[in-house]
């Protein structure tokens, strides 16, 4: 055999050693991906029922997950749209960090907005919930049973703590038995002063307790720990605002730079380095502005 038709075979050898390699190669990533993929949007489903079933409202999981997709890809387009339309130098860097930036945050507007909604509920039940103890007080001393005063409070047209002791009434409709109807209804909501009721009511019925003076009681706990935690919110207002200022900072900075010298931040922009330690600032303002709001977040 020819030297030069050796050396020709060693380097189809070599060359298809590697086409084999690359393709095994790629075929563990693209695998890894899927897995990945198909796990996370399991999970995202999964918690997102749960979001949907806190806030009642009628939509399949996964039309959040597709809609979350359609917003980042939406959002990810205009901001490279508008850079292209407005911006006189174009650079792929720039326009990947920008469709990055953006695509992210479209993509967590659906998950914000429905834990935004179930905080907004939880705090209205709260505050309904020391009026609904009163209701169930004078119905227990005007002779009605304790489901009868379950009822009185779900007849009420108080959204959402009228539309949650609705289910709880029906739940012991159907067999449920009160014990049980009340831990779903703590699940359902998870209310710290919903746990204190439900205890109450529990221990109460085991032991024989006087419910009326209870929920009196009960009442004038939650009361009290309100005013305590609009006080806390008053003072610690100033600390929160601060986290805000000091995680707006950076950003108004680089805007303000960029109107005083665009060309110098034009090539920060414009440069790998650049779109790097944009991101490294990303991380440390938001790790400083959740430091700031736990420190201000005092539990009641």
């Amino acid at each position: 055999m020819e030297p030069s038709a050796g050396i020709q075979m060693r380097d189809v050898l070599a060359s298809s050693a590697t086409a084999i390699a690359v393709i095994l190669i790629t075929l563990v990533i693209v695998e890894f991906f899927a897995y990945t993929s198909k796990t996370y949007k399991e999970r995202y489903i999964k918690e997102t029922a749960v979001e949907l079933d806190d806030v009642l409202l009628q939509m399949p999981p996964g039309r959040i997950l597709d809609l979350s997709l359609a917003l980042a890809a939406l959002a990810a387009f205009l901001g490279v749209s508008a850079l292209a339309f407005w911006s006189d130098v174009f650079s792929w860097p720039k326009a990947a960090f920008i469709a990055l930036l953006l695509g992210t945050g479209g993509f967590m507007a659906p998950r914000l907005y429905l834990k935004h909604r179930k905080a907004a509920r939880l705090h209205k039940f709260n505050e309904q919930l020391e009026d609904a103890l009163m209701a169930m007080s004078s119905a227990l001393k005007a002779g009605f049973s304790i489901n009868q005063a379950l009822e009185s409070v779900a007849q009420e047209n108080r959204r959402p703590i009228s539309v949650e002791f609705r289910l709880l009434v029906q739940e012991i409709r159907l067999g449920v038995p009160l014990e049980t109807a009340l831990r779903n209804m703590e699940d359902r909501m998870q209310s710290e002063d919903l746990e204190l009721v439900s205890t109450a009511i529990i221990t109460a019925r085991q032991t024989g307790g006087e419910l009326t003076v209870i929920f009196q009681r009960l009442a004038a706990v939650i009361r009290e720990r309100s005013r305590i935690q609009g006080k806390i919110r008053s003072l610690t207002a100033q600390g929160k605002l601060q986290a805000y200022i000091v995680g707006a900072m950076p950003f108004m900075l680089m805007i303000a730079m960029n109107y005083v010298q665009p060309d110098m931040m034009s090539v920060f922009f414009n440069s790998l380095f650049g779109i790097l330690a944009i991101v490294g600032i990303c991380i440390l303002v938001g790790i400083g502005f959740f430091a700031i709001r736990k420190i201000t977040t005092i539990d009641v």
